[in-house]
């Protein structure tokens, strides 16, 4: 229902306390020191800015495989040419619209039925609602694509479903389809599901089966109107903010604005998830906090996220890249390697050369797959990793590719090559540094 571009996602206290081994944010890695808060100065005062530990997404936001807050996903299957992955909390949501449907609103509405009949009923709801989000979201992904933008696939999790695209809109109009495409294709689905359900009812379907048609209509209808709410990052928000970037022409501030718009709107649902559990609908108030927080917290992360962008925009990778990089030989054994690298230096991934050539990378996970007692025979060139596209960049890629890349793959340092020749390493502290002094600057 939602859809974010790949951001940061921002959970409290994660930088005041420094980025430790034990968060497994996409961009935290494995660092070991600590990293300060990052700032960026801003006509309003100074702006957090921080790793999140989620996406960005729509009903709520998307993420993918490597969204630390939500755990892992896995992949379902491709649809036309986007990977579908799904959250394990997908299967923890799918669970319990299964159960209360089955236990609790059908019976309601149609009494005196089997209970395998209620719970079919349940099942076929479920995977309606799972296919009403896919549609929703795959009408960003299409709109996306055909502008241009990258999408990494689409991800269903505990709050909804979310596409994860590469960058930001370069124009109002395009964020304007984009972000119009979800509730345009929600209201087609809550349309055509009415027309079903009334024309099972016509024919003399039994009024439960027709039931469930209607069911998936209305839940359609209030996706649509739920996403049009006008607060970044819902789809209504996005909307706004291609409407007051085409009024001033000025992307900060459009998003600045309606990103407020989103922290109000997500506070709006917390203190309605307070009333609803003092009033004793514990359950219904629970998830209208937790999706109040949640958007709230998404807002504020697109709104660092951008600030982000723009600072690294038009910078390549040479600008950052530490031009003496530790290297392996690929002849170096298993222990000499832990004893040596690993232990010597904080770092997730490490180039294993030969010659001067890159043959792979390695880190602490090369060396666990290898019985101790074999440390002293094995080669890490044995063991090491291929150096694909998640483990390299080119010296003159864009900087802000490059911190998506890491982003994405959930590593911290990324091999800088020519060819297969290694020419540096971009470490994300390095980024994460040129922050902090550009921000410095700009508030004097």
């Amino acid at each position: 229902m939602l859809f974010l571009n790949v951001s940061w996602p921002e959970r409290r206290g994660t930088f005041d306390r420094g980025i430790s081994r034990r968060c497994r944010c996409p961009l935290s890695g494995n660092f070991r020191s600590k990293v300060p808060i990052q700032e960026f100065a801003d006509q309003d005062g100074p702006v957090r800015l921080g790793e999140s530990c989620y996406a960005q997404s729509r009903i709520l936001p998307r993420c993918q495989p490597r969204v630390c807050m939500f755990g892992e996903s896995f992949s379902l299957f491709r649809v036309l040419g986007f990977e579908i992955r799904a959250n394990v909390t997908w299967l923890f949501l799918a669970l319990l619209i299964t159960w209360s449907l089955a236990e609790g609103l059908f019976p309601h509405f149609y009494p005196e039925l089997a209970p395998a009949v209620y719970w079919l009923m349940g099942l076929v709801g479920m995977l309606g609602l799972f296919f009403s989000l896919l549609f929703h979201e795959l009408s960003h992904s299409v709109v996306a694509r055909s502008y241009g933008l990258r999408v990494r696939g689409i991800t269903l999790f505990l709050f909804g479903g979310m596409a994860q695209m590469v960058g930001e809109p370069k124009e109002p109009r395009v964020e304007f389809w984009m972000a119009i495409a979800g509730p345009i294709a929600s209201l087609f689905l809550a349309v055509a599901f009415y027309l079903l359900g009334a024309g099972m009812h016509a024919v003399g379907v039994p009024e439960h089966l027709a039931g469930v048609a209607y069911y998936l209509g209305f839940i359609n209808l209030l996706l649509a109107v739920f996403n049009m709410v006008p607060g970044f990052p819902l789809d209504g928000g996005r909307v706004l903010r291609a409407a007051l970037w085409h009024l001033k022409g000025d992307l900060r501030w459009a998003t600045r604005w309606a990103s407020r718009m989103g922290q109000g709107f997500g506070l709006l649902l917390v203190a309605l998830g307070i009333a609803s559990f003092v009033a004793g609908n514990f359950i219904g108030g629970m998830w209208w906090f937790l999706i109040g927080l949640f958007v709230h917290a998404a807002a504020g992360a697109g709104y660092r996220q951008l600030l982000m962008q723009q600072a690294l925009a038009g910078r390549s990778v040479r600008r950052f890249m530490t031009t003496d990089p530790v290297t392996v030989p690929a002849e170096t054994s298993i222990r000499d390697f832990v004893e040596h690298y690993v232990y010597h230096h904080a770092f997730d991934l490490f180039p294993v050369e030969r010659g001067g050539r890159l043959v792979g990378h390695a880190g602490l996970r090369e060396a666990r797959q290898v019985d101790r007692e074999a440390w002293d025979d094995t080669r890490i060139g044995e063991v090491c990793r291929e150096a694909g596209e998640g483990a390299t960049v080119s010296a003159d890629e864009d900087a802000n590719e490059a911190l998506e890349r890491m982003q994405g793959h959930r590593v911290s340092r990324l091999i800088v090559t020519e060819g297969d020749r290694i020419v540096g390493i971009l470490a994300l502290k390095d980024l994460l540094h040129f922050l902090q002094v550009r921000s410095e600057l700009e508030k004097g």
